[in-house]
């Protein structure tokens, strides 16, 4: 026990200090990244080009490293540069090590010190205040807390510096340490003998001795320490920012509302048939004002709390950026996105509108069958209770209220019904404004042509100007201005009673293309076609029962006096289309018979002369001889029959149609079933044909109806004359072919006598009923890609007035992504949310380009000349981040800017006009800004206010530490505003010997 107790026998923990710790991890990580990107040692870079900063293109990647269990991001930023074939190709590896040493030594160092891109108008903040090509950045994770203690930023820097150490990278790294929104970064570049720390310092209020140009350049000569005396020139860059943020002086160009107008009332003024266009608000909301003085040096200029000679209108460089308006109100964009929300309804139109009152009064009514069983049968007598009663009058005062409180007041409702529908005004109404209307949508159509008047076809939309398109805008109108859904849900009930008067009136509907539906269209516009083909249909029978002959006219299936132009696939093509349940035997199909008298007349009296004489059938149903072609069998002509149009199908019959083929199988039943079923037009053919031409033969038939089925070849006979002898072709004389067995089949019957192929009557009430059970939110599915194509030529006819090349291009690569949306049978609707941001997007630049034409003077008589330069600035300030005033304060665009601040200054109030020209408290010292050395008007107020933003930049090549050391590049860049003040340094040192 004793021994047991003895210190000296106790186990000691022993500390293996080979074993690497987490901060030498996160080095060695460090240093695998930098190797993994290529970056050790030196890279070959030609010298930067004036603007490159901003007109290049610079590649960033990252990768994630933990320290521990905390997580760094580090990124990699570099400007891309070609490099030229000469470089480095036909030197020795020895001579290449060489050159890229100290090409690559001094690389870094003549980025420090480059002027060619001081103050780049588009670049990561590193790249502003240090002017460097390429650089790697380590920052905290997405959400890990930021380096803040001082401890820890010393650690990384020391893993920062080490991994340079050791891998020889001459890239410059920084970390990024306090809170990000500070920016606040260090860093670390090695080169040969050379090293450059990267310093910041960033304040909220800007120290005093700091507001000037003087302060700085002796904070910046106390850091760099330089030892020469006289000391180098110091090489100055100043920027100064003005902000102008009253516009009040200039109008907005946005057209005013039409308030004689029916549906007007908002900005812009709203037509029938046409969309509004443009911003609500002005969409520029600032604009700035750079003025640079690039190449100063010390000595030259003075800026100090007493006096400056920093006068903006002396500034050899202007520069002028826009700040845009976040999200500005759009009356276009606000028309698509309201009616594309309609998308996400799910209310029925009663839902919204509520039962007609007639269907409830006949619920209420619909005990009154059991009156006589209630006498007989013995019940209890009804107590009437106090709630019973109030229900019943609340639902009948709700009853009353919704009769009265139609969405769309009856003024508004029937001139969107005349616009929809001029056909049904009056005769004086149509002459006078109705023809106005049909020649201006003439004039309108021509304009149209070309891929304009096609892009229909592309957005799977409606012809411009058809009721389909014109419906569109008037739904889309209505929900922006009279009541929303409800609206819509009352104009399409509307409607589709319009559509039902039409039907059973026999009117055609207007503002359709005629015949069959047009599959490239959308489908409520098929709906539309196959009700005019019903409506077509239905007044040609009316019409045949009363003049007898013309119903013969329905549909000629050879196309001309000599027949021949028909073949296998245009025998296909009378095949398509057909509707399967035409060729079934239900009940419902049926005939439509004429008088005998109409058959008599109808009769040719010379075929009817040689019946009687000869006992044959009566021909029925002669349209026309077929040219001089004969029957087979005997002399008489060969006629064309009368026969039926083929059934017009819209996309939806089209596919259920495909369905019902498909679950046939394939098996023999089921093909010869299918064949059957496709051949409903072709039995109707033959039975016309055979009803046309007694004593006919199928010889006969496919000579007219395919005549490539019937092959003609010249034979000799045993006299030596030479003649044609004809037959079937080799698929007609297939066992079991189709042709054979239906003309086996074919009874002879003329096309008025025979089961109708088309049952109007049925297929319009199928429309009428597919238009009723409609929801607000299917209706805007079905109309949405009229309303985009009405968008897109609104956006396109607004453009070509403005003459924006960037515009035009979003306008077609838009065009392009709604197009191959629309054309999917189910369109992703995020996506063409998207594509309705994208055209909000086309409108404010349109909008912005108004606004800045109209603040610049732009087209107006007193310009003259300087429109083409005016016009050329205002493209710049749209296309690139920051445009160059040509001829700074001098030039055209200069002095109107110069006038726009002169009026800004004028309409300061008395109390902003005593804030700027007294001595404020963070400047004391310095008076009123006359004593600035600015250009003042006659009252005293400056033309320009108060630089919101100063940038000055101060470098020089001074030898560091020693006065025997090599002369280096420093440098400072020097950020004072109002809230801000910040130093980036950037200080080299020469460590061969030290």
């Amino acid at each position: 026990m004793a021994a047991d107790s003895d210190p000296e026998s106790e186990v000691f923990e022993i500390t293996d200090f080979t074993t690497a710790s987490e901060w030498e991890r996160f080095i060695s990580r460090v240093e695998e990244v930098l190797n993994d990107w290529k970056l050790i040692g030196s890279s070959v870079g030609k010298p930067l080009e004036k603007g490159e900063f901003t007109s290049g293109t610079w590649e960033e990647k990252s990768q994630d490293i933990n320290f521990a269990d905390f997580k760094f991001s580090i990124s990699h930023h570099h400007l891309k540069q070609e490099i030229t074939e000469s470089e480095g190709k036909e030197e020795s590896e020895e001579v290449q090590i060489l050159q890229h040493t100290v090409v690559h030594s001094s690389h870094r160092h003549q980025d420090l010190l480059c002027m060619s891109n001081d103050f780049p108008s588009r670049a990561h903040c590193l790249v502003r205040w240090y002017g460097l090509r390429e650089f790697v950045v380590i920052s905290p994770g997405a959400n890990c807390e930021a380096i803040i203690s001082e401890s820890k930023c010393n650690l990384l820097l020391s893993s920062i510096s080490i991994s340079l150490a050791n891998t020889g990278c001459q890239v410059p790294v920084f970390v990024q340490i306090q809170q990000k929104w500070r920016r606040m970064y260090v860093g670390e570049c090695q080169g040969p003998g050379v090293r450059t720390d990267f310093e910041m310092v960033h304040l909220r209020k800007v120290p005093s001795q700091y507001r000037h140009l003087s302060g700085l350049l002796d904070i910046f000569k106390s850091k760099i320490g330089c030892p020469l005396t006289p000391q180098p020139p110091v090489e100055i860059a100043i920027r100064f920012t003005y902000v102008l943020q009253d516009w009040q002086q200039y109008s907005w160009p946005q057209q005013p509302p039409d308030f004689d107008a029916l549906l007007g009332g908002e900005v812009g003024g709203v037509e029938f048939g046409k969309l509004p266009f443009g911003a609500c608000e002005d969409p520029i909301s600032e604009l700035h004002l750079a003025t640079t003085w690039p190449h100063l040096t010390e000595g030259i200029v003075v800026d100090n709390d007493v006096y400056s000679d920093l006068d903006p209108l002396q500034a050899p460089q202007w520069s002028v950026r826009v700040r845009k308006a976040d999200n500005p109100q759009c009356l276009l964009g606000d028309f698509l996105t309201e009616f594309f929300k309609l998308c996400c309804r799910k209310e029925s139109t009663e839902e919204i509108l509520g039962r007609n009152s007639g269907e409830e009064e006949g619920k209420e009514s619909s005990d009154i069958s059991h009156a006589l069983s209630k006498l007989t049968e013995p019940s209890t007598v009804p107590i009437p209770k106090l709630s019973n009663m109030v229900h019943s009058a609340r639902k009948h005062i709700r009853r009353h209220r919704r009769a009265e409180e139609a969405p769309l007041g009856n003024e508004v409702l029937n001139s969107i019904l005349q616009y929809l529908f001029p056909d049904a005004a009056a005769e004086k109404a149509l002459e006078g404004g109705a023809k106005k209307l049909a020649v201006s949508s003439t004039n309108e159509k021509a304009d149209q042509k070309s891929e304009d008047h096609n892009l229909y076809n592309q957005l799977k939309s409606a012809p411009f100007d058809s009721l389909t398109y014109r419906l569109a805008l008037c739904l889309c109108m209505v929900n922006f201005y009279h009541g929303g859904v409800r609206a819509v849900a009352h104009l399409w009930q509307e409607l589709v009673l319009e559509m039902r008067y039409r039907w059973e009136n026999n009117c055609l509907v207007y503002g359709l293309p005629s015949g069959p539906p047009d599959l490239r269209c959308c489908l409520l516009h098929q709906k539309l076609q196959m009700l005019n083909c019903c409506i077509e249909r239905k007044r040609a029978r009316d019409h045949g029962r009363k003049g007898g002959t013309d119903s013969g006219k329905e549909r000629k299936v050879s196309g001309g006096e000599n027949g021949r132009q028909g073949s296998e696939a245009a025998g296909m093509e009378h095949s398509q289309g057909r509707s399967w349940d035409s060729w079934s035997d239900s009940e419902d199909e049926f005939f439509e018979c004429l008088s005998d008298a109409e058959e008599l007349k109808e009769a040719d009296p010379d075929a009817e002369k040689g019946a009687a004489k000869e006992g044959r059938v009566k021909p029925e149903g002669r349209l026309h001889p077929h040219g001089k072609m004969t029957l087979l069998n005997s002399q008489e002509p060969l006629y064309i029959p009368v026969t039926q149009e083929p059934a017009p199908m819209t996309e939806d019959l089209l596919e259920e149609q495909s369905e019902v083929l498909a679950k046939l199988g394939t098996s023999a039943e089921g093909a010869h079933l299918r064949a059957r079923m496709q051949s409903a037009c072709l039995l109707s053919d033959m039975e016309s044909f055979k009803a046309a031409n007694p004593g006919c033969s199928l010889e006969d038939f496919v000579r007219w109806y395919s005549p490539r089925d019937y092959v003609e070849e010249e034979v000799v006979d045993e006299h030596g004359e030479k003649s044609l002898r004809g037959e079937l072709s080799a698929r007609m004389k297939i066992p079991g072919n189709m042709w054979v067995e239906a003309w086996e089949t074919a009874k002879a019957t003329p096309a008025r006598r025979q089961r109708r192929l088309f049952d109007d009557t049925k297929e319009a009430e199928k429309v009428l009923h597919y238009l009723a059970v409609q929801k607000p939110a299917d209706l805007t599915r079905h109309l949405l890609p009229c309303v985009l194509h009405a968008a897109i030529l609104k956006v396109k006819e607004e453009e070509a007035a403005e003459d924006i090349p960037s515009v035009r291009k979003a306008i077609q690569q838009l065009t392009g992504s709604a197009s191959k949306l629309l054309r999917h049978p189910s369109p992703d609707y995020k996506k063409l949310e998207d594509v309705i941001n994208q055209m909000v997007e086309v409108e404010t630049v349109i909008a912005r380009a108004r606004s800045l034409k109209a603040k610049f003077g732009i087209g107006t008589d007193d310009r003259g000349e300087d429109d083409v330069e005016l016009e050329r600035f205002v493209s710049l300030l749209l296309e690139e981040p920051e445009a160059v005033v040509v001829g700074a304060s001098r030039g055209p665009a200069g002095s109107i800017i110069h006038q726009m601040f002169v009026n800004a200054q004028r309409s300061l109030t008395y109390d902003e006009l005593a804030a700027l020209l007294a001595p404020g408290e963070d400047e004391p010292g310095r008076g009123g800004r006359a004593e600035n050395g600015l250009k003042t008007i006659g009252s005293g107020v400056p033309d320009f206010p108060a630089p919101a933003g100063r940038e000055i930049l101060l470098r020089t090549c001074v030898p560091r530490p020693a006065p025997y050391s090599k002369a280096l590049p420093q440098r400072i860049f020097c950020v004072l505003m109002k809230d801000d003040f910040r130093l980036a340094g950037a200080f080299s040192s020469d460590m061969s010997f030290f």
